[in-house]
């Protein structure tokens, strides 16, 4: 008996020397010396609690298919060339169907073959003769459609969390929905407009030669040469800081894109104290540009970022080891934005904004403080009715329960866990639950008490009883916890979290912890009636 409760007296003090330990950085965080905040993290506030955004992002998966088709046709020319097939132009047509126009229906047989030997989810259509010319048809078949559609979203996911860390925000949630979409929540974003512009940029990096070629007057009037398109440079004047934005004409044809990044850095150029993104290519992206700034030399490279030019210099030598830089008169904090997105990754395929709530941090605080109202209002209705109806053990029942609240607090900061506002009801409702345990206990004891058993003997066979009856009904309540975190979304998971801690907390102190202070109160005592 002696050494039985020596153990439970070094269990329960070492869990509350631990929990007093893991929530102390909650209340005291600026005061704490690191070595205690690096050991225990204080407990994360949800969206609802802190403030923060709300975002659902719709993926235009269409534009992936014909970014997939535009892949295609660059491979097909190539391949056609490789061939020597004769032919007059390809194109995408109706976003998933690549059109080749040859002049006989020999070229068209050696197309056909082609095609079926290099992509086999692409089905033949009937063909067509217009103007003399021959159009073979091909079209994506299903299957590889909702495979593109599929994977764009999930690329999507990855890319906005890959932005989201670097971001650096705290607990984030992003989340596929069902069809096209994704949710974002951000707690404590102090600046809604930066991260809308981080997450919804689509990044999609181009390096293009510059036509020299090209009329620029003819251009804004909208006569292109064919294969070229019209974009914008901007410069801002370094002494005024006005923007200006210069047209140039650039070849359609990508020579690079920023799929062959390995990394993306802020620098800053001595000669004018200005930000630049230093950029750093992969083993294939490196001889990719170093071939292209061979046969290239004198000639200007624009780099365009979703369809803007950031710079267009002329290049000087052949360039090798795969770097390169962009600058663009960048703020710092511009600078860092594109260097986190180019990092990232470009998105497969733009991004909507369908829906943008902002939570503001006062309405999280009076979450909060209605949160903690309730709290303290079912703590106090439970202790008086414990109090009055089990007097003395009713107090145990109390401590127990203050003890059982500790706990939960501590383990939430102990795994991490996000408390939310549906948290805060779990906690509610696991207040409510965490006398139960005492109630079946206590009845039990009565019981034993009635039929005249002595107070030791009628404390352990209530105990003993109650125990079974307590792990079943406690453990189908925390298995449907469970289910509720697995399957459930946002405000259901922070219930589920909260629900099953105070479910492990309850068994804890109502089993353990109430038992052990009944048997420290008896220890040496000759106890002839146990007020309850």
């Amino acid at each position: 008996m002696s050494n039985s409760l020596k153990f439970r007296g070094v269990v329960v003090v070492l869990c509350l020397l631990l929990s007093v330990f893991a929530i102390t950085p909650s209340l005291m965080r600026d005061s704490l010396p690191q070595w205690w905040l690096d050991s225990f993290n204080p407990i994360q506030l949800g969206l609802d609690l802190q403030g923060g955004m709300h975002l659902v992002l719709g993926v235009d998966v269409d534009k992936a298919v014909e970014s997939r088709v535009d892949t295609i046709i660059d491979q097909t020319e190539s391949r056609l060339r490789e061939k020597d097939i004769i032919f007059k132009r390809l194109e995408r047509r109706q976003g998933d169907r690549l059109v080749v126009i040859v002049y006989d229906e020999e070229e068209g047989d050696r197309v056909d073959a082609l095609m079926a030997e290099d992509y086999r989810s692409l089905e033949a259509e009937t063909f067509s003769g217009v103007g003399g010319y021959i159009e073979k048809h091909f079209r994506l078949n299903d299957t590889e459609i909702e495979s593109i559609k599929d994977y764009a979203v999930r690329q999507a996911l990855e890319t906005m969390r890959n932005r989201v860390d670097q971001f650096g925000v705290s607990e984030p949630t992003l989340q596929r929905q069902s069809g096209n979409r994704i949710l974002i929540q951000l707690p404590g974003v102090k600046d809604p407009e930066r991260a809308i512009s981080l997450l919804g940029k689509t990044a999609r990096l181009e390096f293009k030669m510059v036509d020299e070629t090209a009329n620029l007057t003819d251009a804004l009037a909208g006569k292109l040469p064919s294969g070229s398109q019209l974009l914008y440079e901007r410069n801002v004047n370094r002494a005024t800081g006005a923007e200006t934005e210069t047209p140039l004409v650039v070849i359609d044809k990508t020579v690079l894109t920023g799929d062959l990044l390995s990394d993306a850095n802020v620098r800053i150029d001595t000669r004018f104290n200005e930000p630049y993104v230093s950029i750093d290519f992969n083993a294939v992206g490196a001889k990719r540009f170093e071939q292209i700034t061979a046969s290239n030399v004198g000639k200007r490279m624009a780099i365009v970022l979703d369809d803007n030019i950031y710079s267009a210099p002329v290049i000087r030598e052949r360039i090798a080891g795969g770097s390169a830089q962009i600058s663009g008169s960048f703020t710092s904090q511009e600078a860092t934005d594109l260097a986190i997105i180019l990092r990232a990754g470009s998105l497969p395929a733009p991004v909507q904004i369908l829906e943008n709530r902002t939570v503001g941090p006062s309405l999280g605080h009076d979450s909060i403080a209605k949160g903690i109202k309730s709290i303290w209002v079912g703590a106090v209705f439970v202790v008086l009715a414990m109090v009055i109806y089990y007097q003395l053990s009713g107090v145990v029942a109390v401590v127990a329960l203050s003890l059982n609240i500790l706990f939960i607090t501590a383990m939430l900061s102990l795994f991490g866990a996000t408390l939310t506002l549906p948290g805060l009801a779990g906690i509610v409702l696991t207040i409510g639950m965490a006398v139960d345990a005492n109630v079946l206990i206590f009845e039990r004891i009565r019981e034993e008490v009635r039929l005249g058993r002595s107070p030791k003997i009628a404390l352990e066979s209530g105990y003993s009883k109650a125990f079974v009856t307590i792990i079943d009904a406690n453990l189908t309540t925390l298995l449907a916890a469970l289910v509720l975190f697995q399957f459930g979304t946002g405000p259901v998971r922070g219930f589920a979290v909260t629900l099953s801690i105070g479910i492990i907390a309850s068994l804890f102190t109502a089993i353990f912890v109430s038992r052990f202070i009944f048997e420290l109160f008896m220890k040496g005592r000759e106890v002839k009636r146990l007020s309850i």
